[in-house]
């Protein structure tokens, strides 16, 4: 018997009203932030840390 085979979540839904920023820390690493404050913590650990979009 065949297995059913899974659906990939590559991204997480964005809620409505939220505001996302996205944040490239490194060559490959990406991530989306919901605030000014977490990109000051992440600025602190990633220095050359770079929003790609808003």
């Amino acid at each position: 018997m065949p297995r059913a085979k899974k659906k990939l979540i590559l991204s997480q839904p964005i809620k409505d009203g939220l505001k996302a920023i996205k944040v490239k820390l490194d060559h490959r690493t990406v991530i989306t932030l919901s605030s000014l404050k977490a990109l000051e913590f992440w600025k602190t650990r990633y220095p050359n840390a770079e929003v790609i979009g808003q």
